[in-house]
C-alpha cells in the first residue's frame, strides 16, 4: 500500500464524487492499486472544469479520504471508479506551494520550477512524509496543539528536510469526535453561523452560536463529512429536518410537511422558502444529498 493524491476539479469531467468516489481512466489504474486499502490527498487544479482554457481552481489540497476499493466503469471498458471512506475535508485548503515550498517535493526541479509533466498526472504516489505534513497544514487549525508544524511558515520545514509532524491528527481521522468537530466548525464557518433555513443566527450569552451542523445524508446513512452534505440549521430546524418534516429540492427550495409542522414555524422560515446558502458554490449542498434525503428521510423520491 501506498498512499497517493487525487485530482479532481471544481466542475468534473469525469463522474467524480470525491465525497464517495474518483473515476479515472486505464492510464491510473496500476497507481490507483498502489493506494488501495491506504489513504489519499485531493488535490483541486488551476483548471475548473474540463475545457484547457478554464481556470479559477483552488490549486489546494482539500480533503483526505481512506481508498477501500477499485471497480471497473460497467458503462466504459477504459474507466475505472475508486470508492473511498472516511472523507473528511481540510479546515483550510493546503496550497501545493508555499513561498518556494513544494508539499510534493517531486513538483519541484532542480532549479526551483515546477514540474509541468510530474505535476499534469492525475493520479500521484504520496510519500508517507509528505501526507502528514499536508494533514498537518490542513487540521492546523483543529489540532494546532498536537502539531509542531506551522503551515503558514513552510520555511520552517526547508525544502529538502520536511519536519514529520507528530500522528495524533492522522490517527483521530476515524473517530467521530475529531470528524464531528472538524465537520461542524466548517459548516458554521460556511453559513456565518446563520440558520439556512429560518435566517436566524443567534449567539449566546457566552459568545457561541446556537446554528447547529446537520447532516443532509445521516452519518447513521454513510453520510460524508463533507461540507456539500452539510447545512447550518438553528435547533428547531435540525429536529424537523431530521425527522423529515422538512427537506430541500436541488434548486434549495425548501419542502415542508405542512400539516405537521406548527403554525408558529412558519413565521421565521425564510419568507422566499429557499435555503440561505454560502457565497461559494464548492460549499453548498449537492444534488446527490439533497436526493437521498429528500426519497429517504422525507419520504418522496427525487
Amino acid at each position: 500500500m501506498a498512499k497517493a493524491v487525487f485530482t479532481t476539479k471544481a466542475k468534473p469531467g469525469y463522474d467524480d464524487l470525491p465525497e464517495e468516489r474518483y473515476h479515472f481512466p486505464r492510464t491510473y489504474l496500476n497507481a490507483a492499486k498502489s493506494a488501495l486499502g491506504d489513504w489519499i490527498v485531493y488535490y483541486e487544479p488551476r483548471r475548473s472544469t474540463a475545457d484547457l482554457s478554464s481556470s479559477g481552481g483552488r490549486q489546494s489540497y482539500f480533503a483526505t479520504a481512506r481508498l477501500v476499493d477499485i471497480r471497473p466503469d460497467p458503462a466504459r471498458a477504459d474507466r475505472f471508479y475508486g470508492y473511498v471512506e472516511h472523507y473528511l475535508e481540510f479546515d483550510d485548503a493546503v496550497p501545493f506551494r508555499e513561498a518556494g515550498f513544494y508539499y510534493e517535493q517531486s513538483l519541484r526541479k532542480a532549479d526551483g520550477t515546477t514540474n509541468k509533466g510530474r505535476f499534469g498526472r492525475s493520479v500521484r504516489p504520496l510519500p508517507d512524509t509528505e501526507y502528514h505534513v499536508i494533514l498537518a497544514a490542513g487540521f492546523q487549525r483543529q489540532a494546532h496543539e498536537a502539531q509542531p508544524f506551522v503551515a503558514d511558515n513552510p520555511a520552517r520545514i526547508g525544502t529538502g528536510n520536511p519536519v514529520v509532524p507528530e500522528r495524533p491528527v492522522f490517527e483521530q481521522l476515524i473517530h467521530r469526535p475529531f470528524r464531528d468537530r472538524v465537520f461542524s466548525t466548517a459548516v458554521k464557518q460556511a453559513y456565518n453561523n446563520t440558520c439556512a433555513i429560518t435566517g436566524l443566527r443567534i449567539i449566546n450569552g457566552g459568545g457561541r452560536p446556537e446554528v447547529q451542523a446537520a447532516h443532509i445524508r445521516p452519518v447513521a446513512a454513510n453520510g460524508p463529512d463533507s461540507m456539500r452534505n452539510g447545512l447550518a440549521l438553528c435547533g428547531t430546524a435540525h429536529w424537523m429536518f431530521d425527522r423529515g418534516l422538512i427537506s430541500v429540492r436541488d434548486d434549495y427550495a425548501l419542502l415542508l410537511k405542512e400539516s405537521a409542522i406548527p403554525e408558529p414555524f412558519f413565521r421565521i422560515i425564510n419568507d422566499d422558502r429557499r435555503l440561505k446558502l454560502p457565497a461559494a458554490p464548492a460549499q453548498r449542498p449537492h444534488p446527490n444529498f439533497l436526493r437521498f434525503h429528500r426519497k429517504r428521510v422525507f419520504g418522496i423520491h427525487p
